[in-house]
């Protein structure tokens, strides 16, 4: 149990932003929306793999949670700074095809877990969900519902991805009637000339007539998406976003630091180096943002996310139940997700598992009649506790030692000896407190919660890896 004063504190969630600390510790890191993260991942786990972990997990467990992820992975236009496994087109017929395929992985997993999960969870992400015309969305999630036990409305999660650019009002209402009751809008950006730089040309018009809709019709949760590094950008130009975006007061905000990779993502060669903000001026603007949205009554919950007072995310992190997974914060318990679709990452039990990247994989798998798994692994038990220290602090800020050590009959000082001499440094520095009862984050250390969460992260530190991580900041 959380410690009356520390309860005080996060209540509070105080941010102290250093900025010569934050230069002083800037590094690049994972962003531990999995632990172990996904270059971690092997061809090693199979199809076989998979279906043992969801036997252990799910068999003869009548209403077991379960998450459901479906990757849409189609766009009409290419967002320059995008990241994301995607396919460009116009044509909806890919679309019907790729439906189509879907349908065969969901015929192939759900006697592994239909009779014995109901789904409390589920998120449609992208890509761009909103390609799907309201035929197939509607064709979609009848699939689902007709092979899956869904929580009532009241208490499932079920969000949408959203680009206003491709929604009208009467597509909004019928995501509600299929049971979306949170959706998250792209904006990134409101100024003008950004939005050329990047090719994602939204007016203020779109997104406010989004979100407008989707309060008329009931949903209970709407978050907006900025991105700030972006091409032109200035502390001038994002306070003006900042600005439009509270007035429009979304329940939940993700302010993303953009990182350019041009040698990993194609689309970011369009980008001109030359335009894009200096390290310096990043986080100035992050400064910036931090001011004027706890100003607003937002609260930081941490790893680019705010969300007002009354918000589920704000009311976990207080009571100390906020989770994280491969889409951000959730107010769910730690469970399972099963992800389908091409890219997408399952958490079975104590594995990972990802299916191929490209269609072509996909369908080809699928025509077996095999899972189209590439790659994914089973945790080893410390690989557990790992992940479970790593999901406190980034969702708490603080680990209970005590409840630790009951949990996994460990002694913490023992068990975790080789990370003591960073984590007094890191003491040192102000980002934590370290007392016989917890490691506590300090204001200081919010916004450097990844350099903390690296200091507990064995494979970051016993094995190289190939994979090329974003900067911390």
């Amino acid at each position: 149990m959380k410690s009356d004063s520390a309860n005080i504190e996060k209540t509070q969630q105080d941010i102290i932003f250093d900025k010569q600390l934050i230069e002083r510790l800037s590094g690049n890191g994972p962003r531990y929306t999995s632990y172990p993260t996904a270059d971690r991942f092997h061809e090693g786990f199979t199809q076989s793999s998979f279906e043992v972990q969801a036997k252990t997990h799910f068999l003869d467990r009548n209403e077991k949670a379960l998450s459901l992820y479906v990757h849409i992975p189609f766009c009409n236009t290419i967002c320059y700074y995008c990241a994301c496994n995607k396919i460009i087109t116009k044509d909806k017929s890919k679309a019907d095809q790729y439906l189509d395929y879907l349908d065969k992985e969901i015929d192939l997993v759900a006697p592994h877990f239909a009779k014995h999960a109901k789904v409390e969870q589920l998120h449609f992400g992208g890509g761009t969900p909103t390609f799907l015309s309201d035929a197939q969305l509607t064709r979609l999630i009848q699939k689902l519902k007709s092979t899956f036990q869904f929580a009532d409305d009241t208490t499932g999660e079920f969000s949408i991805e959203i680009d206003p650019r491709k929604v009208s009002e009467e597509t909004v209402a019928l995501l509600r009637q299929l049971g979306f009751n949170r959706m998250s809008i792209g904006v990134q950006d409101f100024d003008a000339d950004v939005q050329v730089a990047v090719n994602r040309i939204q007016s203020e018009e779109e997104t406010l007539s989004t979100l407008a809709a989707a309060r008329k019709y009931g949903f209970q949760s709407v978050s907006m998406d900025l991105i700030y590094g972006l091409p032109l950008q200035t502390v001038e130009r994002f306070s003006t976003t900042l600005d439009k975006v509270i007035a429009a007061r979304p329940d939940r905000l993700s302010v993303y630091n953009y990182a350019h990779l041009p040698h990993a993502f194609m689309p970011q060669r369009r980008i001109n180096e030359a335009d894009l903000p200096s390290a310096d001026t990043k986080l100035d603007i992050l400064n910036l943002a931090i001011q004027k949205l706890t100003a607003a009554g937002y609260i930081y919950i941490g790893m680019d996310h705010f969300a007002l007072p009354n918000d589920e995310l704000a009311i976990a992190q207080t009571a100390g139940t906020l989770h994280r997974n491969f889409q951000g914060y959730s107010t769910h318990d730690d469970i399972d997700m099963l992800a389908l679709g091409v890219s997408a990452i399952s958490k079975i039990g104590t594995s990972y598992s990802q299916n191929v990247k490209t269609t072509e994989e996909y369908y080809a798998a699928l025509d077996k009649g095999t899972l189209p798994l590439y790659r994914g692994m089973d945790l080893t038990e410390e690989d557990v506790l790992r992940r479970d220290l790593i999901q406190r602090l980034m969702c708490d800020f603080e680990v209970d030692i005590q409840l630790l050590e009951k949990k996994y009959g460990i002694s913490y000082l023992d068990f975790f000896s080789a990370e003591q001499t960073q984590l007094q440094q890191l003491a040192k520095d102000g980002l934590l407190s370290i007392s016989k009862e917890a490691v506590y984050v300090q204001p200081k250390g919010r916004l450097l919660i990844r350099n903390i969460a690296m200091v507990f992260d064995q494979h970051l530190r016993e094995k190289q890896t190939a994979a090329r991580y974003s900067k911390v900041i």
